[in-house]
């Protein structure tokens, strides 16, 4: 299974998401992520690569914009807001069936959005890293009951 994780810039959430998932070497499931409005190639914003860093999940991480390359390539795909979502189908309404906010498919429906920590204090990240690990174990035990 190809699983996508979709942010804004894919230098915060999604990469972090990403190398969560990787972490988990689980078989037969490849990750990436991109961003709707990602600058190509930046890096990954220093407070997600140092929290990163501090719990041994080293990744070298370039934006990648998204483009249909990754939504054909996407088995599954996993955004951070509803407007990521919402964006998406918009821009590639064939991918409608498999887009859906990380909160909605790992919380049953669940309607939040993962806050962006973007700009905020290396405790923001934090919180938000806490909160994508929980909701990739909530992926993964999904994942192996499928």
């Amino acid at each position: 299974m190809n699983i996508l994780f979709v942010c804004t810039g894919n230098t915060c959430r999604s990469p972090m998401a990403e190398v969560i998932l990787k972490h988990k070497q689980i078989e037969h499931v490849e990750v990436r992520s991109a961003g709707i409005y990602a600058m190509s190639n930046a890096e990954m914003s220093a407070h997600a690569q140092q929290i990163l860093n501090e719990v041994n999940m080293t990744h070298r991480h370039l934006a990648t914009q998204l483009s249909g390359t990754e939504m054909n390539w996407a088995d599954l795909i996993l955004t951070m807001t509803a407007a990521h979502r919402d964006t998406i189908i918009a821009n590639f309404p064939y991918a409608e069936g498999k887009v859906f906010t990380f909160k909605e498919y790992t919380s049953v429906g669940s309607l939040e959005n993962v806050v962006d920590p973007y700009g905020g204090s290396k405790a923001i990240y934090e919180e938000t890293f806490t909160e994508l690990k929980e909701l990739v174990d909530r992926l993964v035990k999904k994942l192996e009951k499928n």
